[in-house]
């Protein structure tokens, strides 16, 4: 199947193009060309890749890990220009974490749009940083989980540790079985998160939070992070979890191509809902910020448009840098950087089409998930 796309303006992941036309057969671009008639007045720009997301669109995959719930939560995002999601369940019991595998599956299996694999954000965490995650679920790595880890029917699969309670050869093992591992939720000194970078971790649950601080003396987790300069770091830009000058901070620290925009995002993002059950109490919202009973930040409302819209007027970063960091830069991180995060011939068709910052339309593989 053969369609064509013209638009006023296209960034491919690397260069901006103005006036062309992009040829997509069966879902993936085949020549991008100079346009010779009218054109979209919008520009075209890879599609965004969320490796965290807890939900969307009023569903939350730890309360409801089904396939509609997948369905619900890439509906909402592709709102907001996101084409693949890592959808992401919190420390959790066994069972709960079997069946958010499951519905995954399920998904990759039909070749469900927007679904990329699955992220398991804990259990294996520290407490003294655990954030909201329960603390009646927090625990050590055990068969069980090595087993579901082990599946090869998850697509990308992530998995958020704490490097003081999972060992290198622990890292190495989930390395082994083909998981990125992030390290998150830990109150690790330096020496310990650079032993498990050495192991194979490769990445950084939101940086700065739940993780031990740089200070003089003591690098800390954030510390570490900052100056590795293989690893990836995911932050979220919604003003509430980043101070903008640490915001500011690491997007300079980190070589260009290592730092990506992630959402955190819970279910009320694309609806309207003030508040949702949360374990054994409730999340409430108050604007574009989530807080549990206990005045804790749980999640976030955002969604990577307004992301990559703050990091262009909030933070300055230039709006191709943006861009990267909310498409390329996360696919690099997955693997996926032969085939997705860019718009290039021989890439998927994965693209949002948008008007400044505002999107208009969102498309997979050449087929629209979303038309304003």
């Amino acid at each position: 199947m053969k369609q064509q796309f013209s638009v006023a303006q296209l960034f491919d992941g690397d260069r901006w193009h103005q006036q062309v036309t992009v040829d997509v057969v069966d879902g993936v671009i085949d020549a991008i060309t100079p346009a010779k008639g009218a054109v979209l007045p919008w520009t075209m720009v890879p599609g965004f890749i969320d490796v965290q997301v807890n939900g969307g669109g009023g569903a939350l995959f730890n309360t409801e890990p089904s396939l509609q719930a997948l369905r619900t939560m890439v509906k909402a995002h592709a709102q907001f220009g996101s084409v693949g999601l890592v959808p992401t369940v919190i420390t959790d019991c066994i069972e709960v974490m079997q069946r958010t595998a499951d519905a995954v599956a399920e998904a990759i299996r039909a070749g469900e749009p927007g679904v990329l694999g699955i992220h398991f954000e804990g259990p294996h965490l520290s407490v003294p940083k655990k954030g909201v995650h329960p603390v009646q679920h927090i625990r050590g790595l055990s068969a069980d989980e090595l087993a579901l880890y082990g599946r090869t029917d998850l697509g990308v699969k992530v998995v958020t540790v704490a490097p003081e309670n999972v060992t290198p050869e622990q890292i190495a093992q989930l390395v082994a079985l083909n998981v990125h591992v992030c390290l998150g939720h830990t109150n690790a000194d330096g020496a310990t998160t650079a032993a498990a970078l050495a192991a194979g971790a490769s990445g950084f649950t939101h940086l700065y939070n739940a993780m031990s601080p740089l200070t003089s003396r003591e690098p800390g987790v954030v510390g570490v992070a900052l100056a590795d300069r293989n690893s990836w770091c995911g932050i979220i830009l919604d003003g509430h979890h980043v101070h903008p000058t640490a915001a500011k901070l690491a997007i300079h620290a980190k070589p260009r191509g290592k730092m990506m925009i992630v959402t955190d995002a819970m279910s009320p993002v694309g609806t309207n809902d003030t508040e949702f059950p949360f374990f054994d109490g409730k999340v409430t919202r108050d604007g574009n910020k989530l807080t549990n009973d206990h005045g804790q930040l749980a999640g976030s409302v955002l969604d990577m448009a307004d992301a990559v819209r703050y990091a262009v007027q909030q933070l300055g970063v230039a709006h191709d840098e943006a861009l990267q960091m909310a498409a390329r830069y996360p696919a690099e991180f997955l693997a996926l950087g032969q085939s997705h995060g860019q718009l290039k011939v021989g890439y998927r068709a994965d693209f949002a089409l948008v008007d400044k910052f505002a999107v208009k339309a969102t498309y997979v593989a050449g087929q629209p998930l979303y038309q304003a």
